[in-house]
């Protein structure tokens, strides 16, 4: 299964964007989903995730201004960013949780100040 990332750009904090994680094949329905970043030099870690029935779960520093859904018919994971900030800066993944698919080359996200 191949996950491509995309909707990464620059922006003004306060922004938004709107990144999306499509799959060669439909994955979504037996695995939770997640969002990444990572910022060169740390490790990689877990923004966001949605289960099959749709449960989502937040990293504390994104609750309240990102959120994750997906279209299973599209087989496409989105995640909606507001209120974007500059330590938002990174490269977003996608990948199930816990990982278990290829990593692909992700989408950079940069937030200017």
């Amino acid at each position: 299964v191949q996950l491509q990332a995309s909707g990464g750009g620059l922006v003004q904090a306060g922004g938004s964007l709107r990144l999306s994680c499509a799959a060669s094949r439909n994955i979504f329905s037996n695995n939770i989903m997640g969002w990444y970043r990572q910022v060169t030099g740390r490790q990689r870690e877990l923004v966001a995730s949605i289960t099959r029935s749709r449960v989502t779960n937040y990293a504390d520093f994104v609750k309240g201004r990102f959120v994750i859904f997906r279209d299973i018919a599209k087989n496409t994971v989105y995640l909606q960013m507001n209120s974007l900030k500059p330590e938002d800066t990174a490269v977003y993944f996608c990948n199930t949780y816990p990982s278990i698919m290829d990593w692909g080359q992700g989408t950079q996200v940069t937030v200017s100040s």
